[in-house]
Formats: C-alpha cells, sequence, structure tokens
C-alpha cells in the first residue's frame, strides 16, 4: 500500500527516515510549522533535553513573577470580552458601567489588559476609585496596556496567563467577544463541570449576544447529553450591572465565605513586593452555626 500522502508525513515521523541531512550535517527535523520563531520553537518535535529543560525553567519563572506581583491584589473578578470593540459601542459601556458596580463593592477588577471590553472594564474600576488589573500578553500584533491599569503584568504564554485569571479570581463576567472569549469561558465551564473549581460563578452579559450560543448548547448539548441540564443553570445571565454583581457578591459571601477586612498579608521588602492600596476581601472560617463570620459585607467599612 503506497503511503505517499503528498511528503506531508502521515502516521508515525519515526517509521520514515528523512531522505537527506540539512546544510549542518543534522538529519531534518519534524514538527509543526509556524510564523514566528517563538512559535516554532514551541510547537517542534522533541528537541534537545538540555534544551527542554530551560525552556521548563523560562516556563517555571514566568508562573513565578505572575504569582510574585498578583500576590497582594486581592479577590479579583475577571471580566471577558472582545479587545476590537470601541468607546461608543453598548457592550464598551457596558463593560464600563460592570467594573465601576464592582470596584462599588470591594472587589479588584482584573481583565485581560488590553483595549475594548478589558480597558473599559479597567476604566470603570479605576474612575470608581478601585484596584485595576491587566494580564496581558505578547502577541505578534502587539497588544498595549490600556491606560486604566494600576498593576499590569505581561505573560509570554497564553496557559501562564490563563491561570492567573482563575487563581486570583472568585467569578468570571464574560461580554460578547470572539475566540479567546469563548475560550474562557468555556475553560471556567469545563473546571466547574469536572469540580477542580467549585461554585465558581459565570455571568454571560449581553443576553441578545449570547443567546444563539446558549439554544445551542440547550438543544444540541443537553439534548444529545453531552452535557448536563445542571452545568447550564451554573451560567447566569443579565444585561444588569447590578444584577451581575449581585450574584458575584452571593457567591463571594455565601458559598466562599468571605468578609470585608482592612487587614491584608505583610508584603516582603527583600522580595520586591507592594502591597495593595485598597483593603481586600479575605475567606474567614465556618462559625460553629454553620455560617460565615462576618464583620461586614462587601463594601461595608470594619
Amino acid at each position: 500500500m503506497n503511503d505517499d500522502l503528498g511528503g506531508r508525513g502521515a502516521g508515525n515521523p519515526h517509521d520514515r527516515a528523512p531522505s537527506r541531512p540539512d546544510h549542518n550535517g543534522r538529519p531534518p527535523r519534524w514538527g509543526k510549522a509556524s510564523g514566528t520563531p517563538e512559535e516554532q520553537y514551541f510547537l517542534e518535535g522533541p528537541r534537545t533535553r538540555r534544551f527542554e529543560f530551560f525552556r521548563a525553567i523560562r516556563i517555571l519563572m514566568e508562573f513565578i513573577r505572575g504569582f510574585r506581583r498578583l500576590h497582594f491584589v486581592g479577590p479579583c473578578v475577571t471580566v471577558f470580552g472582545s479587545a476590537r470593540f470601541h468607546e461608543d459601542n453598548e457592550y464598551y459601556q457596558l463593560a464600563r458601567r460592570v467594573g465601576a458596580e464592582l470596584a462599588g463593592v470591594g472587589f479588584t477588577v482584573m481583565t485581560g489588559g488590553g483595549p475594548g471590553i478589558m480597558e473599559a472594564a479597567n476604566r470603570g474600576a479605576k474612575e470608581a476609585g478601585g484596584t485595576s488589573i491587566g494580564c496581558n500578553i505578547v502577541l505578534p500584533m502587539e497588544q498595549k496596556p490600556n491606560p486604566y491599569l494600576d498593576r499590569w503584568i505581561t505573560f509570554r504564554y497564553f496557559f501562564v496567563r490563563k491561570v492567573m485569571l482563575v487563581k486570583y479570581s472568585y467569578a468570571f463576567i464574560v461580554l460578547p467577544g470572539g475566540f479567546g472569549t469563548m475560550d474562557e469561558l468555556f475553560e471556567a465551564a469545563t473546571l466547574i463541570q469536572t469540580g477542580k473549581i467549585r461554585d465558581f460563578p459565570i455571568v454571560l452579559m449581553g443576553r441578545e449576544y449570547w443567546q444563539p450560543l446558549l439554544d445551542f448548547m440547550n438543544h444540541r448539548l443537553v439534548a444529545q447529553g453531552t452535557i448536563d441540564a445542571r452545568d447550564m443553570e451554573r451560567i447566569f445571565v443579565t444585561d444588569s450591572p447590578r444584577e451581575a454583581v449581585a450574584h458575584v457578591v452571593e457567591a463571594a459571601t455565601g458559598r466562599f465565605g468571605f468578609t470585608w477586612r482592612t487587614a491584608a498579608p505583610r508584603p516582603h521588602w527583600y522580595l520586591g513586593e507592594r502591597a495593595a492600596a485598597a483593603p481586600v476581601v479575605e475567606p474567614v472560617a465556618a462559625s460553629p452555626g454553620g455560617g460565615s463570620e462576618r464583620s461586614g459585607g462587601p463594601g461595608s467599612t470594619p
């Protein structure tokens, strides 16, 4: 049987030896073609163990840098949405109001740090006197941090950035967006479905935009049994910033047991750490009566 598929390398690449070495006398490598050197290195097949070891170290250092930079930001709510909406867009203004509402009850607003919906949410938080954080990403077409950030960090790897956006967040508020927004939405839904994170609120804003997707999920995924009806019940849909934030606050105080306190983890100057400027919401132990020991709800004073 002829297994020649146009020279594309079908089957196990180790089964067929390349016909000739490269100009340095080394055997040709197999892997995936890509547009930039960094992507090429990442997507290539196996390289030397030394190379892979130092790549792992670089990834680890990016995680450590993110942990250090974001350790004192306080509990966040992450807002996702398209980078392509401008100030005159209705969803930009909706995200701006959401950012202000979140800041008003004491949450740090975290976004991907770019333009569009991300900028709008950061802007709303900043204008309301809250803390505004951005987790930016290096892209072939440069994405600059928006001007409404109190603190930001730029990541090389998407997967490191995604860990940070989940690790410090206690809810996702998702406005209309494209592939990146859908990626974050469905990753959060998968983490909840598989029990990796519990009782994590997902709020969709822009009912008209999301309704076709919700219909597809109900009429196809639920109907075909690929997801459970309970998975859909975890998604809260609203067009009201106040309702969205109330849903997040209920989860924070009722499910996660947070209370408003001025105390915060103490930074260590010798590690180059810097405390958040605003009070933060902290988890507390459950009281003997089964409720949370609370000194006040988010937004109240001690």
